[in-house]
């Protein structure tokens, strides 16, 4: 082989090891960001050198986590279920002639506890407590009221739907030997036209979309630095939620990102390039100040994870946009009050649900 030769394949062989170091190099670059693994702490040790209990071993954070869920259902399931209220429900009363027990009122309930798409409650007057409450067995009862939501997101009480209502409050009414009196059908629904007009109004729920810059980021990745915003997991993959400082209301942001990644069979190996954060305005306490949350959230991300916040167009969200916003909430928060629905109030969660 001549000296040529020997060049040609020496170079050719450097080429080769180049294209594949190349090769390695750019894989590993479009990994998606990983979890940091957390550091681990030495176990303590006894007066004898001796190792004495050991602390637990901290685990990653798992979207499936019972922990996780159990702390979500304890900071948002209501602690009693919301009363009847004349400001957004009809209400009929009806009179029985002898005390009910809990027991015979609760075999008397329909089937479904709902109107077409509205609500449909029945609640008796306790003679024990002097208040109403939702039938409860070993209670007894010496009136009764039935009512239904005047509307919803799903829209106003229409006639069908009253009508749906007198049937079931007839028949429960029937059953316990009571005599309901209901309210005229089209001063009702005329009064659930106006509150979902109301509604539609002043109803607003609000999101932020988080994108990789460059390198995109894995489940875990995200969810580490979530959880040092204080996220926790919620109840779907690829979901979290920032929880209320007060147990019965409902969390105060949502982090969402493909649930098909969280649930891939290595999540750590699927590519996120975006995360949405989620508030829903009339669901949140006015004390909580959501949109700040919010906001300080979506940079402490985008600084973290190394992303930028979008809006629905895609442009970047600048922080004169975000003060706008907050401006028109405080307003909005106001007439909130005015009407005696508060964000994050038992009748304000009814209505904007």
């Amino acid at each position: 082989m001549s000296t040529l030769q020997i060049w040609l394949a020496i170079i050719g062989g450097l080429i080769l090891a180049a294209v594949v170091a190349h090769g390695a190099w750019a894989a590993r670059k479009n990994l998606p960001k990983q979890a940091t693994p957390e550091p681990v702490t030495p176990a303590p040790t006894t007066d004898e050198g001796q190792v004495g209990d050991a602390e637990p071993e901290r685990q990653e954070p798992d979207f499936d986590l019972d922990s996780g869920l159990a702390t979500l259902t304890a900071l948002t399931v209501l602690d009693k279920k919301p009363g009847l209220d004349v400001l957004i429900d009809v209400i009929a009363p009806i009179t029985i002639d002898s005390v009910v027990s809990g027991e015979a009122a609760l075999a008397a309930m329909p089937g479904t506890r709902r109107a077409g798409s509205k609500p449909f409650a029945v609640e008796g007057l306790s003679i024990e407590t002097g208040t109403w409450e939702m039938p409860t067995p070993g209670q007894r009862y010496s009136a009764f009221q039935a009512g239904v939501q005047l509307a919803n997101r799903t829209g106003a009480l229409n006639q069908i739907e009253f009508s749906e209502f007198v049937m079931k409050a007839q028949a429960f009414a029937d059953a316990i030997d009571g005599q309901p009196e209901f309210p005229d059908m089209q001063d009702e629904v005329a009064r659930a036209r106006e509150l979902d007009q109301f509604a539609s109004v002043h109803d607003a729920q609000l999101s932020f979309t988080l994108r990789a810059n460059d390198t995109a980021w894995s489940p875990g990745y995200v969810q580490q630095h979530a959880g040092k915003q204080g996220f926790v997991a919620g109840s779907i993959p690829g979901r979290m939620v920032l929880p209320a400082s007060e147990s019965g209301h409902a969390p105060i942001l949502g982090l969402a990102f493909d649930t098909q990644a969280a649930m891939a069979e290595d999540p750590e190996q699927t590519a996120l390039r975006e995360v949405t954060l989620t508030l829903d305005v009339p669901q949140v306490l006015r004390s909580e100040q959501p949109f700040v949350r919010m906001c300080e959230a979506a940079i402490g991300l985008a600084t973290s994870m190394g992303g930028v916040i979008i809006d629905d167009q895609g442009q970047p969200i600048r922080p004169e946009a975000m003060e706008v916003i907050h401006a028109d909430l405080e307003k909005l928060y106001d007439t909130l009050e005015e009407r005696d629905l508060s964000a994050g109030s038992v009748l304000g969660r009814r209505l904007f649900s």
